[in-house]
């Protein structure tokens, strides 16, 4: 973390004050530091009949602003979600707000991603999402292979990609991003069996899906990557539960599915301990 120190006492006046500020600012902005951190670092001083008055200053943040990219399918994208825009976006407000630890956060989810496209294109972005010079992100969010597990023409076809192609291109995302940056994996949520074929020509299914995920979160454990089982999760709270949370095409979740994947991350271990964490938990539900 940056320190610059700062001496305390009551300015001569006002052309001193504002030149001991812009000796600080400028030593901030040649340590790379953000317009927020400059802002969390350095209070306002009150000015009253020409003398700046003595201030305490703010303790410094023992969480720096994060870069953060998400890539994937249509659960990062946050397609079904027209109030949120999707539990990625959803964040990326939250960390906006006053109080918060000032992240940024860019969605790069692309509806029917698969894992290897997702793998074509993660180095490029995750490079162009530095912000400065000289500068790459800190943390890469994956979610990404339901695509993957569906089956094509009939509920007996064959899966979109062969479970050991997948397992292969699965393990190759997974080494390639973790050379980059730390990673962490969010998992799909179960469709609605009913509603399917999507398109009239995907089936979806939970057994295929539970083939999928569970081979995600056992690479994942082998490179010590986080992987949250959404799956799992959502399964557990019952099929009600399940289908308040999707759109009506039984794949992609609703309004209110998205809030509640937003509330999964937010109190998911591995999230907290980085820092991630939101002020309040914002509810467009």
């Amino acid at each position: 973390m940056y320190q610059v120190q700062l001496t305390s006492g009551i300015w001569e006046n006002e052309l001193q004050f504002c030149i001991k500020i812009c000796k600080v600012l400028r030593a901030m902005v040649k340590s790379h530091l953000t317009l927020r951190m400059i802002i969390d670092y350095y209070p306002m001083q009150t000015v009253a009949c020409g003398t700046a008055q003595p201030t305490r200053y703010r303790p410094l943040q023992t969480v720096d602003a994060l870069r953060v990219v998400a890539l994937g399918d249509s659960l990062i994208y946050g397609f079904g979600d027209p109030v949120g825009g999707g539990w990625v976006e959803r964040l990326r407000r939250g960390w906006m707000q006053p109080g918060s630890a000032g992240h940024t956060l860019y969605n790069l989810g692309i509806r029917g991603d698969g894992v290897k496209q997702v793998a074509q294109r993660l180095e490029s972005e995750f490079r162009q999402r530095g912000e400065l010079r000289n500068r790459l992100p800190d943390l890469i969010i994956l979610s990404v292979g339901v695509n993957d597990s569906a089956r094509l023409a009939r509920l007996s076809g064959r899966n979109f990609t062969d479970f050991d192609t997948f397992c292969a291109d699965m393990t190759g995302l997974l080494e390639q991003a973790r050379a980059l940056c730390p990673v962490l994996f969010v998992g799909m949520v179960p469709v609605d069996e009913a509603k399917m074929p999507f398109l009239d020509c995907l089936y979806y299914n939970h057994a295929d899906q539970s083939r999928y995920k569970e081979a995600t979160r056992l690479i994942c454990e082998t490179l010590q990557i986080p992987y949250l089982d959404v799956f799992t999760q959502w399964l557990g709270r019952g099929s009600d539960w399940c289908r308040s949370r999707l759109s009506e095409d039984g794949l992609h979740p609703n309004v209110a599915g998205y809030q509640s994947l937003l509330d999964d991350v937010l109190n998911w271990q591995p999230f907290i301990d980085r820092g991630l964490s939101l002020p309040s938990v914002p509810c467009w539900a």
